[in-house]
């Protein structure tokens, strides 16, 4: 029981806590990213089945039939048939999305990882404080024991005539009624 005294658990938390909270604005942050991708994948996705859905074939005849000025029927078929789409090369592209998609990824298992670790902390944190004896059953002797600075700082304090702690008025008032 005395191991549980030389833990400080309350500075285990406070050094852990920062990081916890870090983790979790982080994580929030990137849950909402994740959110805003996802969003403007549905909407590409309707926009491309909208498009997808829409005939592609232009019929020429019913325009020869509506329009009085068949050359510029003719002249459109024309194009429409010389037309040939550019190629783009998308490789850099491609590639550029492959590092990114690489960076989230190690990201996201580092950060899985460091939440793990601090899970860990904070569970063993935990048992800590659960398995630790109530204040009131605490002795002198085992304060000594947990840290033995305190019984040295006490006995230069008493060798040097000093019976009050330094600060204590100030954060806790003076207590004295005369």
């Amino acid at each position: 029981m005395s191991h549980l005294l030389h833990k400080k658990p309350h500075t285990t938390l406070s050094r852990i806590l920062p990081k916890f909270i870090q983790l979790w604005v982080s994580e929030k942050k990137t849950v909402s990213s994740l959110q805003a991708f996802r969003k403007r994948h549905g909407d590409a996705q309707r926009i491309h089945g909208t498009l997808a859905s829409q005939p592609t074939t232009v019929d020429f005849a019913h325009y020869r039939s509506v329009l009085k000025n068949q050359a510029i029927v003719d002249e459109a078929e024309k194009l429409l048939k010389d037309f040939k789409p550019k190629t783009y090369d998308v490789s850099s592209h491609i590639k550029a999305i492959d590092q990114f998609e690489e960076k989230a990824v190690s990201k996201a298992e580092a950060t899985a990882a460091e939440i793990d670790v601090e899970l860990k902390a904070l569970q063993a944190t935990l048992a800590n404080i659960e398995e630790a004896r109530p204040f009131e059953d605490l002795t002198l002797e085992d304060v000594r024991k947990a840290h033995p600075q305190i019984a040295e700082t006490v006995k230069t304090m008493v060798s040097k005539g000093k019976w009050t702690v330094p600060g204590y008025k100030e954060k806790f008032g003076d207590l004295n009624i005369m």
